[in-house]
């Protein structure tokens, strides 16, 4: 839920021994042990560098507390974050002399020097490639077009990243909407902050539209690293060129199946593997003899696509193309295949690919959780909830990422799995999980995960992500008072949102989750405004009072959001229609910015107040308790689904761990 801000300390010096891929990886550890434990020190340090790479294959725990021992610390001594730095750095010089001076895998300088060779080693051609892209597609923009056509022969292209309106216009060729772009900063000449809060927002944008953006951060692309540039910019791209392979936007896609089994199926592939179903569907109708399984080593030579283009477009192809083997010759051809897809225009398959796809809310709640997941950075990227989750393997790799320890992965396995109940082995342990950690799960099983029921599928996913955001304010608010976090509850959140507007206006009444008043968007711009006023632009805002001025507002209201450093995917809709679960993962997302800001100016005295505490609310101006306006909220779980298949309604069987 954090923005991408570079991570600074206070010292030149040390900040200059790491990249700030490593100062973010080092606070991550940090932060982690001491929102564990309250504190860190010296003793703390043997099983947090022991797991890193820079010291796992020398030295175990032991010895790197006795390294500790020999260079004085004391064991019981607090650290800041900077003296765990120079701990680090001290330990590491250590350890290189005791292994006669050989470099450390991972050390500092190994990656510093990996870093540079990979600057001097960027491919020319693919960054001219993207470069084409970009004059091609915002030539037309009012403000980029002053600086555009970019010389691929130059750095123009990492110039004018710098200032981060470039990659925020590219986000929206590629999936068009998702940034307002009355929240980007378009003046001549930008301040540090203004560039930051653009750069926030592409980033927080990218991962809204499925890039993986884990280990890129603001301050990357101020300094505008070429490689990570590329690689951002190459998934934005890849975004937008894919973005049609699926049943819903290119239905004649259903031509590559025979029956409605391969249909659900095909509705479950990624874009990548979509295309290389179509390739080879049109390669063995050419017959071509091989099957392409990847766009790399299987198409370098040509031959393939001198083949798809004597299927696509005959007139520009003859027999002898098909016998060039010069693979430069068969290159210039391929700007022949133009736009075309060859599939029929068959309306009866068309309209049966229509009946499969989901119904607009369900498809808004996967995208919603789909994107979520990638965005935690576990290794396997997520292209259909409803299909990719079925092996419970994803899923273990979430629980693991947002309650660490908490999966047995003895009693996993990994895909791909061929025996049904290996399967449902690990959906069981991803419900026994789910039931340790709280989540309402009456009558469900392993077994409806596999079997694919959406509903249930859905309200899982929704318990888990809400599970990871109260935990994440919870321990955010137990770091910044200094004690052992309380619960936090929706009824806090809510509590906390209305404290916050009503010190700012007095004129707005208290909301609950479910307010339909909340459709305008003006609470939200006044909490965003609330909690950092330079960041809403009143004269841009509307009253909210027809269906086009809401959307305005809405999509307003997520840029701005994003631009402030929040990490959320809800769409225009879901704040139009008040979908309860969309706008608390909204306002929760809100709290948690605000709230590390008091740590980070170390204030968070001065605004205890607006943190809450475990006090039940006070009534609302409905006379209503908080609590029960966002009983609906917090009740929006597994139970919701199964409640056509069991009798059982109590709260007590609806929260196990309800005291």
């Amino acid at each position: 839920m954090s923005g991408f801000v570079g991570v600074l300390v206070s010292d030149p010096w040390l900040q200059s021994q790491f990249t700030q891929v490593e100062l973010r990886s080092l606070k991550s550890k940090f932060v982690s042990t001491r929102t564990q434990s309250g504190r860190v020190t010296v003793g703390d340090l043997p099983p947090i560098f022991a797991k890193l790479r820079a010291f796992t294959e020398m030295f175990n725990e032991d010895g790197i507390k006795a390294m500790l021992g020999e260079a004085g610390f004391n064991m019981e001594e607090e650290l800041d974050f900077e003296s765990f730095l120079k701990a680090y750095i001290n330990l590491q010089s250590r350890a290189t002399k005791k292994t006669g001076g050989k470099k450390l895998k991972s050390s500092v300088s190994f990656l510093k020097a990996s870093t540079t060779t990979f600057h001097h080693n960027i491919n020319e051609s693919e960054k001219a490639s993207y470069v084409s892209h970009i004059n091609s597609y915002l030539a037309e923009d009012l403000f980029l077009k002053k600086y555009l056509p970019l010389d691929a022969t130059t750095n123009d292209l990492f110039d004018l990243v710098k200032d981060g309106v470039l990659l925020c216009k590219l986000i929206n060729v590629a999936v068009p909407g998702t940034i307002d772009e009355r929240a980007i900063n378009t003046k001549g000449t930008l301040n540090p902050w203004e560039r930051n809060e653009n750069h926030t927002l592409c980033l927080n944008s990218a991962k809204a539209i499925g890039c993986t953006v884990v280990n890129i951060g603001t301050q990357d692309l101020v300094e505008a690293r070429p490689h990570l540039v590329l690689g951002l910019i190459s998934q934005i791209i890849k975004i937008q060129l894919l973005a049609d392979l699926n049943l819903k936007k290119t239905p004649q896609l259903v031509e590559l199946v025979d029956d409605s089994k391969e249909v659900e199926e095909l509705l479950g592939l990624g874009p990548e593997k979509v295309l290389l179903k179509w390739m080879n569907f049109h390669l063995k109708k050419a017959g071509y003899s091989k099957q392409v399984t990847n766009f790399s080593s299987d198409v370098k030579d040509g031959e393939a696509y001198a083949y798809l283009l004597n299927a696509l477009a005959p007139e520009h192809s003859s027999p002898a193309s098909l016998d060039t083997k010069d693979p430069t010759e068969r290159a210039s051809m391929y700007k022949n295949l133009s736009c075309r897809n060859g599939l029929s225009t068959d309306t009866s398959k068309m309209s049966f690919a229509e009946m499969m796809t989901d119904d607009a809310q369900t498809s808004r709640e996967e995208r919603c959780f789909r994107l979520w997941i990638n965005s935690l950075g576990t290794a396997t990227y997520v292209n259909n909830v409803f299909e990719d989750i079925r092996n419970g393997w994803v899923l273990l790799e979430v629980l693991d990422k947002v309650s660490p320890g908490s999966v047995n992965w003895k009693l996993a396995s990994k895909p791909p799995i061929k025996m049904p109940f290996r399967k449902v082995e690990n959906c069981n342990q991803v419900i026994q999980i789910g039931k340790d950690l709280c989540f309402s799960l009456v009558n469900v099983a392993g077994n409806d995960i596999v079997q694919g029921n959406k509903k249930l599928i859905l309200a899982y996913l929704w318990q888990l992500m809400r599970f990871t955001m109260l935990q994440l304010l919870k321990n955010l608010r137990s770091h910044s008072s200094h004690s052992q976090g309380k619960e936090i509850t929706d009824a806090d959140i809510l509590k906390w949102a209305n404290n916050k507007v009503k010190k700012a206006v007095e004129r707005l009444k208290r909301r609950a989750f479910k307010d339909k008043n909340l459709s305008n968007g003006i609470f939200f711009l006044e909490l965003l405004s609330a909690v950092e006023p330079r960041v809403v632009n009143w004269s841009v805002v509307t009253k909210g009072e027809t269906d086009e001025d809401k959307k305005l507002n809405a999509t307003y209201i997520i840029s701005v959001a994003r631009k402030l450093g929040c990490s959320i995917f809800l769409l225009p809709e879901d704040i139009i229609e008040v979908n309860q679960k969309m706008i608390l993962t909204l306002t929760a997302s809100i709290m948690y910015w605000s709230l590390q800001q008091q740590g980070y100016s170390e204030s968070s005295a001065a605004e205890d107040s607006d943190v809450p505490d475990a006090s039940p609310p006070p009534p609302s101006v409905d006379g209503e308790k908080e609590e029960v306006l966002v009983g609906e909220v917090s009740n929006l779980t597994v139970d919701d689904a199964v409640s056509d298949a069991t009798e059982s309604t109590h709260v007590e069987e609806k929260d196990p761990c309800m005291k």
